[in-house]
């Protein structure tokens, strides 16, 4: 049945791309060559095509057809003006907010049946014509009983069985090249195609959202940089969330800004520290920001500041990720090349047996050339393909838990390019890493960190001579084996070998400890050279323990 509503799905997404004249592209793709006659035998080919509509307006329209996920991917490429020609990248932002409405009528009837009741007896004023639409929501502007403005997000009807439909697509099509294409076991197709189930999934619900902006509200709770709404959780409901209006200038729309004489250098280097801030600082950042998402507060120019909205979703990294991730944009600042090679040997993005200096000549001749450049004279499609180049090269595997962080990445370096092409990416973003990475390596972090793990220890304490006589037992009795598959083998290694890294960083400590001791002791002319021990011996222990952890 599955395969049949695939198969169903990609005759309408054919019908989609020839009716709106987009058929010349689709045949042009190498992939469909072998099969370009059946797209001009199709009688869509003959009969059903957009007339008189420019390139740009025929992809935007083809997409709003096709659904949220294709939206999504308009709204992605919308934010990098540099790699677009102006006709596609002024249509495409068009998909940020003004995506075609439902109607209002469906609208209040859901709100009204979520809330349950008319929606009089919650709010006020409430505007039947959405302030705006996008992929899988509409908003409302109303206002709380108190006179306080706000806006009613409500989910578009189906949206559940729509996306389900296509993401049973997306996983045909990744199976398929799972076992045809020889590129997927580095590409990874099937682990990318359920990460981002997860990430659509997540986003039809407005409770999770709430939450989201919740947290994003408290991690900047007294910050100048960023804004986040109120969210009215007595009106939240899974497919309804209330929140607070936000007023402002919407970031994309540059001569306005420019017109209220803002600082375009400031508000770019503060969109550069909130998002590594969030990413390292918070391990929590906003993973959809798009234009249509994020306003500009313009009370006082010389010091803009950001609101955001949407908050569905939202990305979170592994601590392991987020070391490797830190290590490798600071090797980067220092021109580090062997460091960046080494830790992508390291965390398993290479193959274990690459050589080390061919990837630190392969990282160099990539990021050698736009190191400290202003955006503005950066090729990024340039730098894009070098990187494909290289990962393909050495076999690079894609890691499906940062594709979201990547997107990110994408969307902030495009929106600096449209603030201030001047922007040094790099030398904003380097005193935010270096201050997290002397916090985490600080005695009250490691402090807190013991603190947080002492009860796992103590209950894995009580539990060590029972788990030692069940194995004795079992040995005795011939019953006791040992399976492991390869992965948690391989984990184990891992943890063995940072085992030996903390205990050789604690005997080193110690015993510059005990030099230190035994100076001052029997030399106390050499007091200075016993502290100046003890005090290495501390070093050396943390810095072993957390390059271990």
């Amino acid at each position: 049945m599955m395969r049949v509503r695939v198969a169903i799905r990609l005759l309408q997404i054919q019908r989609a791309l020839v009716r709106h004249g987009l058929d010349e592209y689709v045949r042009e793709t190498h992939l469909f060559r072998p099969v370009r006659f059946l797209i001009l035998l199709s009688p869509w080919t003959w009969f059903q095509r957009s007339r008189g509509i420019s390139r740009g307006e025929r992809l935007r329209l083809a997409l709003e057809e096709l659904g949220p996920i294709f939206i999504k991917f308009g709204q992605a490429l919308s934010t990098r003006r540099d790699l677009l020609p102006e006709d596609i990248a002024d249509e495409l932002a068009k998909l940020q907010d003004r995506v075609p409405p439902f109607s209002s009528a469906a609208a209040l009837a859901a709100i009204e049946a979520a809330l349950g009741g008319p929606v009089g007896t919650f709010l006020d004023d409430f505007q039947s014509a959405p302030l705006a639409a996008a992929s899988i929501a509409q908003v409302h502007a109303a206002k709380l009983k108190d006179g306080t403005e706000v806006v009613v997000k409500v989910l578009r009807p189906g949206m559940h069985e729509v996306i389900r439909r296509d993401i049973d697509v997306l996983h045909a099509l990744a199976q398929l090249a799972d076992r045809f294409w020889e590129g997927s076991r580095r590409l990874r197709p099937r682990e990318v195609v359920s990460e981002y189930e997860k990430v659509i999934f997540d986003e039809l619900d407005l409770m999770r959202e709430a939450a989201n902006a919740a947290q994003l509200k408290r991690n900047f709770a007294g910050s100048s940089l960023l804004y986040v709404p109120q969210v009215y959780w007595d009106l939240c409901r899974s497919n309804v969330m209330v929140m607070e209006r936000i007023h402002g200038i919407i970031i994309s729309q540059i001569e306005e800004l420019k017109s209220r004489g803002t600082n375009f250098a400031k508000l770019a280097e503060h969109g550069v520290e909130i998002f590594f801030t969030q990413v390292f600082r918070h391990n929590f950042f906003h993973a959809d920001m798009h234009p249509g998402n994020i306003f500009v507060q313009v009370d006082d120019p010389e010091n803009p500041r950001y609101a955001a909205v949407d908050f569905g979703i939202v990305g979170t990294l592994q601590e392991r990720d987020q070391h490797y991730l830190a290590e490798n944009f600071l090797a980067f600042f220092d021109r580090d090349y062997h460091r960046i090679a080494a830790l992508h040997i390291e965390s398993g993005w290479v193959p274990r047996n690459t050589r080390v200096d061919e990837l630190e000549s392969a990282v160099r001749t990539v990021c050698e050339p736009i190191f400290n450049k202003p955006l503005a004279e950066i090729s990024f499609a340039q730098v894009l393909l070098r990187l494909f180049e290289t990962a393909r090269r050495f076999e690079m595997q894609v890691q499906p838990q940062l594709i979201l962080l990547q997107k990110t990445l994408l969307n902030i370096e495009g929106l600096g390019r449209q603030l201030y092409p001047q922007l040094d990416l790099w030398k904003t973003a380097q005193p935010v890493l270096r201050a997290w990475m002397r916090e985490r390596v600080s005695p009250r972090t490691l402090l807190k960190r013991m603190r947080q793990q002492l009860p796992d220890v103590v209950q894995a304490a009580k539990l060590l001579p029972q788990i030692f006589q069940n194995v004795t037992r079992e040995s005795a009795e011939g019953r006791f084996a040992l399976s492991l598959p390869m992965q948690e083998i391989d984990a184990l290694r891992a943890e063995i070998r940072r085992g030996h890294a903390r205990r050789d960083g604690v005997l080193l400590g110690a015993m510059l400890w005990m030099g230190g001791i035994t100076c001052l002791a029997l030399f106390p002319w050499a007091s200075l050279l016993g502290w100046g021990l003890m005090l290495a011996g501390t070093v050396v222990a943390i810095v072993r323990f957390v390059r271990a952890a």
